[in-house]
């Protein structure tokens, strides 16, 4: 169980720093780099402090939930069987159990 919270909280720091960079990063320190080019006709520092920050949030939230779901996905098998194995070994039986 330690190795799944330990992958769940290595994927949220990733994130969180990419929306970090993205909403501070671009949005305010790089504003006037990024002002060189445009986007839609606005500049591109304020594109990302207006518009950018925001549409990185919902695209890493989507991110979030389908790397969550593979890492539920490859926890939820070994998780089923520890379960199997204590409630056959607590139950005082040592027969294998078939899947």
């Amino acid at each position: 169980m330690q190795g799944y919270w330990r992958k769940n909280v290595t994927i949220m720091v990733v994130l969180l720093a990419i929306w970090a960079f993205v909403g501070l990063g671009c949005g305010v320190l790089f504003a006037k780099t990024l002002n060189q080019w445009h986007l839609g006709g606005f500049p591109l520092g304020f594109w990302f402090a207006q518009q950018g920050s925001i549409i990185v949030f919902i695209l890493l939230i989507l991110i979030y939930a389908i790397l969550l779901n593979r890492l539920d996905n490859e926890y939820s098998g070994d998780a089923g069987k520890e379960e199997l194995t204590a409630t056959t070994e607590s139950a005082g039986g040592t027969e294998e159990t078939e899947e």
